[in-house]
């Protein structure tokens, strides 16, 4: 397999037919998405390079006991909203303890 530069300096994978160049960037996650959905790795693999890099994954999740009604309820606004129910309830959460501290709870 030879590997060429095109005249971009993007680089040019040969697989017994020119693949395209693979951009330099991406303007945005969805640019890069298409490319790739349109566009297949092992064309391009021996491009790639190792690279080490840590993930932090750390998230806390908290279980609070809900009633049954309620918990149905919640489901059904988060639904009409078109959010998920956790999220719902972080929003009012966070919306009441904020009136809270400024003094404007109902």
């Amino acid at each position: 397999m030879t590997i060429t530069l095109s005249a971009s300096g993007n680089y040019l994978a040969m697989t017994g037919n020119e693949s395209d160049p693979i951009p330099e960037h991406f303007a945005t996650l969805e640019e890069a998405a298409e490319f790739w959905d349109t566009h297949d790795l092992a064309d391009y693999w021996d491009l790639t390079e190792d690279a080490d890099f840590e993930v932090n994954l750390k998230r806390r999740r908290y279980l609070v006991a809900v009633a049954p009604e309620l918990a149905k309820k919640l489901a059904i606004e988060a639904h009409r909203q078109g959010i998920l129910t956790e999220t719902l309830v972080n929003l009012w959460l966070s919306e009441k303890l904020q009136q809270i501290v400024a003094g404007t709870s109902t």
